[in-house]
């Protein structure tokens, strides 16, 4: 794909750099780590925007060619990344967009959580939480006793919101660091575990959390 770039003419020099960038295995890391993850991540704002104006780039670079007298081989590869990198967006979107709607409830009473979302996907769960309320209202509540009507719990006397799902975050993942991590203490246990780079481990997710989040380990 180098040389065939290399020889075709008409190539647009900033396309060139922009293929050479790392962001599409940065979007992937993202994806697989959303992917795997039971727990929504932070939205990775400055990346996707970078993508998107990647794609937009690629989607004027393919429309170009496709025109021109370029070898269509040349214009069915740059297609391919174009395809790829517009696959990779959307599943990562699509994921968390599922993981909104499944936890809403959750997400709505977690400003922690909130703070993850984008602004789009704030408006999204908003417009979820509203809707799933008028429905559990209109098709339940309304027909059971007053003390069992709350939305969030079991009925009045219960102190906790104990109708709302959770993410299980004692969950089993794969994972891998990226690079060394000397001996740190497991959740509710006294073990100590040491990570080399690329090393894969089977390990509870509520484990090594805070280490995914701050960008140390990768989910697989």
């Amino acid at each position: 794909m180098t040389s065939e770039s290399a020889s075709t003419p008409g190539i647009d020099g900033d396309y060139e750099a922009l293929i050479s960038t790392t962001d599409v295995e940065l979007l992937k890391r993202a994806w697989r780590n959303e992917k795997a993850a039971p727990e929504i991540l932070r939205f990775e704002s400055a990346l996707i925007q970078r993508i998107r104006g990647q794609i937009q780039l690629m989607e004027e670079t393919v429309e170009e060619f496709s025109g021109s007298s370029i070898d269509p081989l040349s214009v069915s590869l740059y297609q391919m990344d174009l395809d790829r990198t517009q696959y990779l967006l959307r599943s990562y979107l699509r994921i968390r967009l599922q993981k909104i709607e499944k936890y809403t409830f959750h997400i709505s009473n977690n400003s922690e959580v909130q703070s993850r979302l984008s602004g789009q996907e704030k408006g999204f769960a908003r417009r979820c939480n509203e809707d799933l309320e008028r429905h559990l209202e209109e098709s339940v509540l309304s027909k059971l006793p007053d003390n069992y009507r709350d939305i969030l719990k079991q009925s009045i006397i219960s102190e906790e919101n104990d109708m709302v799902p959770e993410p299980h975050l004692d969950t089993f993942v794969v994972c891998k660091s990226r690079r060394f991590l000397g001996p740190f203490q497991l959740d509710g246990s006294d073990e100590l575990l040491e990570m080399k780079p690329d090393d894969l481990c089977i390990i509870h997710y509520k484990s090594i959390r805070e280490r995914v989040q701050e960008g140390e380990i990768d989910l697989v």
